[in-house]
């Protein structure tokens, strides 16, 4: 604070400071004089004979308040509390953080060193590797995957056997130390309304649903021209670059028509935060885990068949 606000604050804890000092004194003068002359009022009388006596505080707690002064002083000559003076003993609520901070951090690295420099399928299989990584998931992780890793509109299931970046264990721990930045670029204005529909069309159709066959026919021309590069012939997605399977029914941005539209017309961008340098080697190490432990079950038996005919709406899942 300025120079100026610091003096005043250093005044007004100081005159406080005298001010019940002087109150005190006041009331031990006033607690001498009632016992020199005895049983003294204030002079107010209700019911014609209750009377308000004058009486001094009780000695116990008229020393409690000086002992509260003296605790004062004392706190304000070792603590902050008069504007710019530090205390005597430099404490600050910054030291305290990171005083705390070491301390836990000591405990966490005599925590985390078990796990340290072990390969990842047996951090996978290792309750306690499993634990340490469920709770830096959730400090982590939760915000945008969910509580149960599950996603949400935007944010990829964890959970479900479909990899947007890939889903080895080399592929996820790189996603989670270096993160990614993923671009859907806009193409409403390039393509034209006519173009967006047809494409829309041919995008459904390739995860089953019916649609008029010459709008599907002329979508695939669209198809590509335009998209192919990230998802691919097949339109299966291209993991190098973050480019979804279209042929299922997972959807990061949700799979209605209103949905696939808008992100043809509009694009997307999102990005994945790098942890590597934030958590370091070994809690990377351990949330790729924890990560991959997550259904590992489904993973196992692969991405579900696409081939068999869906409704218009499906269940819009998140892609990962």
């Amino acid at each position: 604070m300025s120079s100026g606000f610091s003096w005043l604050v250093i005044g007004l804890t100081a005159l406080n400071i005298f001010g019940a000092i002087a109150l005190l004194w006041w009331t031990r003068r006033g607690h001498g004089e009632s016992e020199a002359i005895g049983e003294s009022t204030t002079g107010h009388t209700w019911d014609g004979d209750l009377k308000e006596y004058n009486n001094p505080l009780p000695r116990w707690w008229l020393w409690l308040f000086i002992l509260s002064v003296i605790f004062g002083i004392g706190y304000l000559v070792l603590y902050p509390g008069m504007g710019n003076f530090r205390g005597t003993l430099g404490w600050s609520q910054i030291s305290a953080y990171e005083a705390d901070r070491a301390e836990l951090e000591a405990k966490l690295n005599q925590t985390l060193q078990k796990f340290a420099g072990r390969p990842l399928d047996e951090l996978v299989t290792d309750p306690g590797a499993q634990t340490v990584g469920r709770n830096l998931f959730a400090q982590n992780c939760s915000t945008c995957h969910g509580s149960d890793a599950r996603g949400a509109l935007g944010f990829p299931n964890l959970v479900d056997a479909d990899w947007q970046w890939g889903g080895s264990p080399e592929q996820v721990l790189a996603s989670i130390r270096d993160g990614h930045i993923g671009v859907m670029p806009a193409w409403g204005e390039a393509l034209g309304d006519q173009a967006v529909e047809d494409l829309v069309a041919y995008v459904l159709s390739l995860s089953g649903r019916s649609l008029p066959a010459g709008t599907v026919e002329a979508g695939r021309a669209q198809y590509a021209l335009a998209c192919f590069a990230c998802h691919g012939e097949d339109a299966r997605g291209v993991q190098a670059v973050g480019g979804p399977n279209l042929t299922d029914n997972i959807w990061v941005y949700g799979g209605s028509v209103d949905a696939v539209r808008e992100s043809i017309v509009l694009g997307h961008q999102n990005q994945m935060p790098a942890h590597g340098e934030m958590l370091g080697e070994t809690r990377v190490a351990l949330l790729a885990a924890y990560v991959l432990g997550l259904g590992a079950e489904e993973r196992r038996r692969g991405p579900a068949d696409t081939s068999a005919d869906t409704d218009d709406a499906p269940e819009e899942d998140e892609e990962s």
